[in-house]
């Protein structure tokens, strides 16, 4: 009994990421993104949870795998999707035809279409057991939430035109399964030496959190994408 337990706790706590973004979604689709963002984050906890009670458990499963990658298509990208789109529905647009204005903010859907992609890509994809290639989908769910939260009051004025809005759907989608290398924070030690990155990254991320606010979170995803590809440079040069 005590083993059947001990099984099932990692996808027990996947479920409550499920359960999440369920909420997350259904809180976007009625405009409350605060609330849709605070699920996400909840989501987002238990994710890192499952993970590392599997690995002190040892008990990873296929179902587990399975599993996992659902509950982040749903909290990670179909709920920041279900954000986006009611933010694109919200702001002015300055189209030439009412059509634009009333298509566009389907197109955030493709954030849940390509999460799904970049999910299944994972799964299958050996290289990415101790850092990513592509974008993360809860870096991704980070970043649309510092919009979507803070619409009205963005530190930054153009991110509330729905035609920039479009394009970073656009360039988004790209990263998720672009073949760009970017870090994790799976710390084998914590040394300086071997965390210089990442101690740096989280350093510059808590000032631009202080000087921005949540719109800071968008600054802190885009600090995110240019450490990486800045520190896979800096790697291939030392081997090459």
């Amino acid at each position: 009994m005590a083993n059947f337990i001990t099984r099932h706790i990692p996808n027990a706590i996947t479920s409550l990421n499920l359960f999440c973004g369920c909420i997350a979604i259904v809180n976007a689709f009625n405009g409350d993104m605060m609330n849709a963002s605070l699920f996400i984050v909840l989501g987002a906890i238990f994710d890192f949870f499952d993970g590392m009670s599997a690995r002190l458990l040892k008990v990873h499963s296929a179902m587990g795998k399975e599993l996992d990658s659902l509950a982040d298509q749903v909290t990670f990208g179909l709920a920041p999707a279900v954000m986006v789109f009611k933010t694109m529905q919200y702001v002015e647009c300055d189209c030439l035809s009412p059509f634009f204005h009333q298509f566009l903010p389907y197109t955030a859907f493709l954030i849940a279409v390509f999460s799904g992609i970049r999910l299944a890509k994972f799964n299958i994809d050996e290289r990415q057991t101790t850092s990513f290639i592509g974008m993360p989908t809860p870096a991704n769910a980070l970043f649309w939430m510092g919009i979507c939260v803070d619409i009205d009051n963005v530190s930054i004025p153009f991110l509330s035109n729905i035609w920039v809005l479009f394009a970073l759907v656009v360039i988004f989608s790209f990263l998720l399964i672009s073949e760009i290398p970017m870090f994790s924070f799976k710390f084998k030690s914590l040394s300086w030496s071997e965390n210089k990155i990442r101690y740096l990254f989280a350093m510059a991320a808590v000032i631009l959190l202080i000087l921005l606010g949540i719109t800071g979170i968008c600054a802190v995803i885009v600090l995110y994408i240019l450490t990486s590809i800045f520190s896979d440079i800096i790697n291939k040069k030392k081997k090459g």
